[in-house]
């Protein structure tokens, strides 16, 4: 029982059994995002997902079931789906600083194609002069409401 409160869960795989490139994988990212859901989360936070799948087993059931997951959007589309089928908000992380606005961008315009409910996008707003991040974080809520 959570007494009211919303459960927010960064689900960020780790560890000696993942190589680097695993972390971000698209089988471990949507295997994370279920883990997450399943432990009660209300907000499920992950990084965006790569089209590397880390576990051969895994890597069959893509194949044999024809998961698509060669774009972003396909990718997070398929994170959300793991979260109960989208009944859970899944958000995405920014990742590393990109020195580009229009980087950014299009990993936020990904994430939305995909269905994905947002991004935190930190340090890729609060490292930019204040007059540049604005704009930044102007550009990034019209996408969000599909005016971008």
């Amino acid at each position: 029982m959570t007494a009211g409160l919303a459960v927010v869960v960064w689900s960020y795989p780790r560890g000696s059994g993942l190589s680097k490139d695993g972390e971000t994988a698209v089988d471990v990212s949507a295997y994370a995002a279920q883990i997450a859901a399943q432990l009660g989360a209300h907000i499920i936070k992950v990084k965006p997902p790569t089209a590397n799948i880390e576990q051969e087993a895994a890597r069959k059931v893509y194949e044999k079931q024809k998961i698509p997951i060669a774009t972003l959007p396909e990718r997070v589309r398929h994170v959300v789906q793991s979260a109960f089928n989208g009944r859970r908000i899944v958000i995405f992380s920014g990742g590393p600083a990109k020195e580009d606005d229009e980087s950014v961008l299009q990993e936020i315009r990904g994430i939305y194609q995909g269905g994905g409910f947002g991004s935190i996008i930190g340090r890729n707003s609060f490292q930019r002069p204040k007059a540049k991040a604005l704009n930044l974080l102007s550009r990034i809520m019209n996408i969000y409401m599909g005016k971008g």
